[in-house]
């Protein structure tokens, strides 16, 4: 008998068990499959494209539901569509942008990388073009002054995935004025309503108004305006609605739909300044994407920020602040310009911006201060319903300067429980948060109280001449005495007049000293 030889065998032993366990593991109902094909998703990273893959509702197919967490050894069945994928278009496939590998050279160029809105197409906006164009000095002052707030407010667009366009639209609202105030009382480089700022959490009280503070006005107009680009859908409606109202742009959206007619930017009715509110972006956009096509020189701004937040441990006088950080203090109200008062109230602001270089100057001086106190003024708290001049007696100041300090109008009487800037002794402590954040000043007209009161007319008097002499108005005399404007009186006649408590008396002093016969020398002797 002739025996194979044992390793051989064992070989072929073991071949046949590895090909028997490998056929167990694959899936006999299974059809062949080929590579999937591409889709949008696929083809647009790797053209360097930003595309949303594409969806394919299909909730009732096992094979598009979600597959749970793999926890033992089992077969995948791969997700097979029940539709057809379609093909990207050439222009979906052309559509993106391939990013650039080398920095901004400048803010300008950082911020037209990051332009995303769409273009708008209007007479309008040419016309724009050629205004801006024609004012260099305007453009040059507004350009300058944005300087200062352009790099935040780029950070801040960029860091929601915003269009980067929209950190022009200062210049529309407020030339970048910080301490712009329109004749509807919005305020602020971004122009908020009084309303809207405090729908949006911007404190406005008796020392600061955060509508015009930088970094919350940025965050409330930011906030806004996403809102309304999630209710409209749509950049250039959303402008509109910041401009005009959401409330008008959805009604005059709804007539428009009832007409059948076009619910774009350019189709809706709406006033003269809400058309022109986007050509005016588009055109400063069009001037900053291409200076040179408007015979343009943009001012350099670094790519850099130009301002540092600091804290502030204490309350602390700005014209303080000022020389520790050794700036000018009409610079640092520039980069502080919600702040009304000549002391900063720590529990309420407890952050300053100082420019980039000068932040750690002032920590340092700060620091190493030692001399006299932080704070000149505190707050005070009316008591009771008081003129101006009792409330300047009470705190030891002039009456002038309590008006001044407090921006107090003449003929004004200050409600119980307003908050009064005063000078602050050395013992006094910190403005407590809940006065800081909520402190308001409330002002009511002074009453004048008047009293009936008879006058004798003299030889030759006329409503005019009673009217000038106690500072009255001629048709109120004509109608207390039930004449007319231009009537005259005889001498002696009894005359009614309405004066004030004090000067009627003085009235009847002058009154009775009309009727006392003249002493002349005979009368003497």
């Amino acid at each position: 008998m002739t025996f194979l030889p044992l390793v051989p065998l064992v070989r072929w032993a073991g071949l046949a068990g590895l090909l028997w366990l490998a056929g167990c593991t694959i899936p006999q109902t299974a059809p062949p499959q080929t590579a999937p094909p591409q889709t949008a998703a696929s083809a647009g990273k790797a053209s360097g494209q930003d595309i949303a893959p594409r969806q394919i509702p299909n909730p009732a197919s096992p094979a598009t539901a979600p597959n749970p967490p793999n926890t033992a050894h089992t077969a995948h069945t791969p997700d097979i569509p029940d539709e057809p994928l379609q093909p990207i278009t050439a222009v979906q496939a052309s559509s993106g942008e391939v990013a650039s590998l080398s920095a901004p050279a400048d803010l300008w160029d950082r911020i037209r990388r990051g332009f995303a809105m769409p273009d708008l197409q209007h007479a309008l906006v040419q016309e724009r073009e050629q205004w801006y164009a024609t004012r260099p000095d305007y453009m040059q002052r507004m350009t300058e002054r944005s300087s200062k707030y352009l790099f935040h407010i780029v950070e801040e667009l960029e860091r929601r995935g915003m269009p980067t366009e929209l950190a022009l639209l200062p210049y529309i609202e407020s030339a970048f004025n910080p301490q712009a105030i329109s004749s509807a009382k919005a305020a602020g480089m971004w122009q908020f309503m009084p309303a809207t700022g405090n729908y949006f959490d911007l404190k406005q009280n008796a020392f600061r108004d955060d509508r015009r503070d930088v970094l919350a006005s940025t965050r409330a107009a930011l906030d806004y305006l996403q809102k309304l680009y999630t209710m409209f859908g749509d950049w250039h409606l959303a402008l509109a609605a910041y401009n005009w109202g959401e409330g008008r742009v959805a009604r005059a959206i709804a007539r428009n739909q009832k007409q059948g007619l076009g619910t774009g930017y350019t189709d809706l009715s709406m006033p003269a300044e809400t058309r022109l509110y986007v050509p005016k972006l588009q055109a400063v956009k069009n001037i900053v994407a291409h200076p040179e096509a408007f015979d343009t020189e943009l001012p350099l701004i670094e790519n850099h920020p130009y301002f540092q937040t600091v804290d502030i441990p204490h309350d602390i006088d700005v014209a303080l602040v000022a020389t520790l950080a050794g700036v000018r203090e009409a610079d640092f109200r520039a980069l502080n310009p919600s702040l009304h008062r000549p002391v900063i109230l720590a529990a309420g602001t407890p952050q300053i911006l100082l420019p980039w270089d000068n932040a750690k100057l002032f920590q340092h001086n700060l620091q190493a201060h030692r001399a006299g106190q932080y704070a000149s003024w505190t707050v005070w708290t009316v008591p009771a319903t008081m003129s101006v001049a009792e409330a300047a007696q009470r705190t030891g100041m002039s009456e002038s300067e309590l008006r001044s300090l407090n921006q107090i109008p003449p003929r004004m009487r200050i409600k119980a429980g307003s908050a009064l800037m005063v000078p602050r002794s050395g013992a006094s402590q910190d403005v407590s948060s809940h006065l800081a954040d909520n402190g308001q000043l409330g002002l009511t007209p002074e009453l004048v109280t008047r009293r009936r009161t008879t006058v004798r007319a003299g030889k030759g008097d006329t409503v005019a001449s009673i009217a000038r002499r106690y500072k009255l108005a001629a048709a109120s005399v004509a109608n207390w005495n039930g004449v007319r404007a231009n009537a005259a009186f005889k001498a002696g006649q009894s005359v009614v007049v309405y004066l004030p408590v004090r000067q009627a008396r003085s009235g009847k002093r002058q009154a009775t000293s009309a009727r006392r016969p003249r002493v002349s020398a005979a009368n003497v002797r």
